[in-house]
Order: C-alpha cells, then structure tokens, then sequence
C-alpha cells in the first residue's frame, strides 16, 4: 500500500481527510497522529493501535496499546477524567497506592514506568545514591517499600551497587596519580547518574 492508498483507505472507513503526505509523514518519524488518526490507520491497515506504537514510552502510548479510552481506564482505575487526562499531559501524580495498582494492571505496565508514571523516580534513587554512598543495608526496606521486589532480591542489589561504587572510588584514587581525587569524583558522579538505570537492569526489571 502506498501512502494514497492508505489515505484513501481511512477516508472510506472513517470519513477522516488525511492527505499521503500526512501519511507518508507519519511512516517517516517526522510526524505523529493524533489518537483518533491512529484508530483510523489503525482500521485501514487491519491493525490494533498498539501494532503501530512499538514499545510505548508514554503514558498515553501505553493507553493506547492496550486499547482504552481516557475515560474508559480513569473509570477503570477510580479516577476522575479529568485528574487522568492532566496526568497523561505530564502533570503531577495524586493517586493512591490502590489507584496505582490499578494502573499497572489495566496497561500492563513495568515497574520502572510503573514508578515514573507515578513520580516515585527521585524518591528511589535519592535511596539508591545514599545507599551506596553509606552503608545500603539500612536502605533495603525503604526500597522495599517503593519498589514491590523480595526483599533478597533488594538486598543483594544494593549490596552489588554499593560494592562497585566503593572499588570504583577506590580504584581512581589508587590510580590517578595527583589527579586522584579530581577522577574519583568525576568516576563517582557517573555511576551515580546511572544509578537508577543500574537498578532495574540488576533487579531484571
């Protein structure tokens, strides 16, 4: 098919006027269609909306793979529409412990977007740089607490993180000549960058 035949395709199923370079635009990443665009591509090339997405990134991209409507999963998860919809547009999360459950479940989510769609990304890695920077086993359950994982499984990562952060720091010291101190906290600042990333790779997340 080409971009005209796929233009034409969602002018007869859904009435909506979409010019091929619209589409062709859309093929290319220059451009994106907005959600009810998506539907109709979606039902002109036989397709679920979520067959287009790729591995969702957004809030509103994962809604949309799973196939809900805003008011659909704010009523699903006991939300105002409203208090969703300004969610979805990168506002503040004020749900409950229960209401986030329920998100997880209707799209579907993995815990790290499960955290950051709920702003709990800053509250887990201040714990992370703490722990590794002191001593992490005071830091296991109120990483616990954040983040839904056994608690060995936890502990066993903060362990690993806060090990090789202390070598790394050592090691640049033990190395780097005059320069030691400057590199060691230059070593220091980018594993704790990374920190966050670090986690869910070791966790399996």
């Amino acid at each position: 098919m080409t971009p005209a035949h796929v233009a034409y395709g969602i002018w007869a199923a859904y009435g909506m006027r979409v010019p091929a370079a619209t589409v062709a635009s859309w093929e290319s990443g220059e451009s994106a269609p907005t959600e009810s665009e998506l539907t109709a591509l979606a039902g002109a090339l036989w397709c679920a909306p979520g067959d287009l997405i790729g591995t969702p990134g957004t809030l509103r991209e994962y809604r949309l793979a799973a196939g809900l409507a805003p008011d659909g999963l704010a009523s699903a998860i006991g939300m105002d529409q409203a208090a969703y919809e300004r969610l979805e547009a990168g506002g503040r999360w004020r749900g409950n412990d229960r209401q986030a459950a329920a998100l997880a479940e209707a799209l579907g989510l993995p815990l790290p977007a499960l955290l950051r769609f709920t702003g709990r990304d800053p509250a887990l890695t201040e714990l992370l740089i703490s722990a590794v920077t002191g001593r992490w086993q005071g830091y296991v359950r109120p990483v616990g607490k954040l983040v839904p994982l056994p608690r060995q499984r936890i502990q066993d990562v903060l362990r690993e993180l806060h090990a090789e952060y202390q070598a790394a720091m050592t090691t640049t010291l033990n190395w780097g000549g005059g320069d030691g101190a400057e590199e060691s906290g230059e070593a220091g600042r980018a594993f704790l960058d990374r920190i966050l990333a670090e986690f869910w790779a070791r966790t399996g997340q």
